[in-house]
């Protein structure tokens, strides 16, 4: 318990307790060399999981949320990505099989599926053993736990960072870089990791970056220290998958299989493409995501009048 002392004034004898009551805080904090590890989860309850923390320190405990409702989706009903599907589904199955296989980042426009692709890749290998971590990017410090707690496993598990990018100074940051070259690649070999993102290099870039480049005297270009961390990060990644925003026909071809997909007839959905037009330009994109949006609106309107299935 804070004291006071004697001989000392009392603003000195305030401000020396206040300071004391901080350190006790502060103690609670800051983590116990015995801190208890990860709990094991009901494997059999799911196929995918969440990395939780109940507290708000980053020093708490977490568990693994079994993932109760997973959207039924599979890789055929990704359409106008078959590129990337098969890039996607070649590097799951080597590493559903036990063979060599590389982390993989998937960028590029937002809405045009690489999440979905994701959940689509589950479905398709969570027969064969396939299983997902999802881990919010404040969690990634804890990569090396949860490699940890599945490493005598015998599923495949892919962790899974949705979204992902950092400002400068993040803690995540270091931690990933350090398991994509480390951990992962050497005692992890049940661990794929899997992150989506709007940027390439996962780090904001900012155009003063330009003026650290150099030209040397044969003319070549090179980039500042400030680019290189920028690009080495996403580097540790071995397969990058790239996605891009949809021309119109790519756009209407994606709501036709949605609207298939809710039982809208044929000549339903060709009389439905300008009002599909016009949402995506409301939108101000003709996106994946876009797509579907439109596709729940519309074929969950009153029927009557139109030619359904």
């Amino acid at each position: 318990m804070p004291r006071k002392l004697r001989g000392m004034s009392e603003p000195l004898n305030s401000l020396l307790q206040r300071a004391e009551a901080l350190i006790e805080r502060l103690d609670a904090l800051l983590p116990s060399p015995h801190q208890a590890p990860i709990a094991e989860p009901d494997w059999a309850a799911s196929k995918a999981y969440r990395y939780r923390k109940r507290a708000a320190s980053v020093w708490a405990t977490g568990w693994l949320e079994p993932v109760r409702h997973i959207g039924v989706i599979g890789l055929a009903d990704l359409k106008e990505v078959d590129t990337q599907k098969e890039r996607f589904e070649r590097n799951l199955a080597q590493f559903v099989r036990g063979r060599t296989a590389n982390n993989v980042l998937l960028s590029g426009a937002r809405g045009t599926g690489k999440s979905s692709l994701v959940k689509a890749g589950l479905n398709a290998f969570a027969d064969r053993g396939l299983r997902l971590i999802e881990v919010d990017k404040a969690d990634l410090i804890d990569l090396p736990d949860l490699v940890e707690l599945v490493a005598a496993r015998p599923e495949r598990f892919i962790v899974f960072c949705d979204d992902l990018s950092f400002d400068d100074g993040e803690p995540g940051y270091k931690a990933l870089k350090s398991m994509l070259d480390g951990t992962v690649s050497a005692s992890g070999d049940n661990v794929l990791i899997v992150a989506t993102s709007n940027r390439r290099h996962l780090l904001p870039e900012y155009h003063a970056d330009n003026k650290s480049y150099t030209h040397t005297a044969d003319g070549e270009l090179h980039p500042g220290e400030a680019v290189e961390e920028k690009i080495s990060l996403s580097e540790r990644f071995g397969l990058w998958i790239s996605f891009y925003p949809f021309s119109q026909n790519e756009y209407l071809a994606i709501v036709a299989q949605w609207l298939q997909h809710f039982g809208v007839s044929a000549p339903a959905i060709a009389a439905a493409q300008p009002e599909a037009l016009v949402w995506a330009l409301e939108r101000g994109s003709r996106s994946g995501r876009v797509a579907y949006q439109f596709a729940r609106d519309y074929s969950g309107r009153d029927p009557a009048g139109r030619d359904h299935v």
